[in-house]
């Protein structure tokens, strides 16, 4: 089901803008308030499920895309893996490094989770540079499965990172 504009109006208004943080310089969205409304999680996590059809399993990149990727797999009754940051996990699949908007980073893919040919929708909160998603796709990729959709939250238009996963299907719910 598509959220309609005025409850994704309610969901703009929840989201909390956290400036210099976590360093100098950044603007970070908080989407926090928008988790702790029901109405307003509930109006995420249907657009982020709405729409998709044979899946096989949802990925969720830490940390705030567990708690929605979670949400989502209950909602469209599929399983979920959860991207790691490195030193999480007890056996590792494959790891990717990126770069952020302040720094570099890593994510990890849990062993026995992903199989070859599974189609798999990637969840996140925001999409800024687009490092996180990509990481997450080759992740997926290197696993033998297929990067069916990436859905966001919100996606941050002027850091431009759509362009960085051109070729995988990408929905934002909130463009800002």
């Amino acid at each position: 089901m598509e959220p309609s504009t005025v409850d994704l109006r309610r969901v703009l208004e929840l989201v909390r803008d956290v400036p210099d943080f976590p360093q100098p310089g950044v603007l970070f969205r908080d989407l926090s308030p928008v988790l702790a409304d029901a109405a307003a999680f509930a109006t995420v996590v249907d657009g982020l499920a709405g729409g998709h059809t044979g899946l096989d399993v949802v990925l969720g990149i830490e940390a705030r895309g567990f708690v929605l990727g979670a949400a989502v797999a209950r909602a469209l009754r599929l399983g979920i893996v959860g991207a790691r940051k490195p030193g999480k996990l007890p056996a590792v699949a494959h790891r990717a490094e990126y770069s952020l908007e302040y720094g570099t980073a890593a994510l990890e893919l849990p062993a026995d989770t992903l199989a070859a040919g599974q189609r798999v929708l990637v969840v996140d909160d925001v999409l800024a540079t687009g490092g996180t998603l990509a990481a997450a796709g080759e992740l997926v990729e290197a696993a033998g499965a297929v990067v069916a959709g990436l859905v966001v939250v919100i996606e941050l238009a002027e850091l431009g990172g759509r362009r960085r996963l051109t070729g995988r299907p990408l929905r934002a719910l909130l463009t800002l």
